[in-house]
């Protein structure tokens, strides 16, 4: 009796065994495959990191390279206005648009349409003018007007 009782421990304990062995192989399989995953998305997270960084130090030599190019422009155009400035001749050493007897010719013509324009405003005007008629043609008077087309026929 005590074989049978080990042999029918011995089944059930393997039984037990063999189904203990599954189920816990199965959740290492899967804690096997979670650990791949987190893994991986270190990996990918790490790589990323890496991208990231790369942008932005490419980014910086851009802008680096930006404000180099501003200040040499910024250099450029200040050279450039010193230049026009020693350029430009003075208003004595210039030579004029019109020529002295032109200019005067001008400005006498200018004093002339200046003294007639004050002439003008002097005199005041009392007369109608020509285009107006001197009688009323009663067009906005509160008169019944006729009206011309009565005898139409329906």
């Amino acid at each position: 009796m005590d074989i049978v009782i080990g042999i029918i421990i011995f089944v059930v304990g393997s039984t037990v065994g063999f189904f203990a062995s599954r189920f816990l192989s199965a959740s290492n399989q899967e804690n096997q495959k979670l650990a791949e995953k987190v893994n991986q998305s270190e990996a990918s997270l790490a790589q990323y990191k890496v991208d990231v960084a790369e942008h932005l130090d490419h980014s910086k030599e851009l802008l680096e390279q930006m404000n180099n190019t501003c200040q040499k422009a910024m250099q450029q155009m200040e050279q450039s206005t010193q230049l026009l400035q020693k350029a430009t001749p003075k208003e004595s050493d210039a030579m004029p648009f019109f020529s002295k007897e032109t200019q005067e010719q001008l400005a006498q013509t200018v004093a002339l349409r200046h003294n007639k324009e004050e002439r003008k405003s002097d005199n005041e005007v009392t007369e109608a003018p020509l285009d107006y008629s001197g009688e009323a043609s009663g067009l906005f008077a509160d008169k019944k007007q006729s009206v011309t087309n009565s005898n139409i026929e329906n």
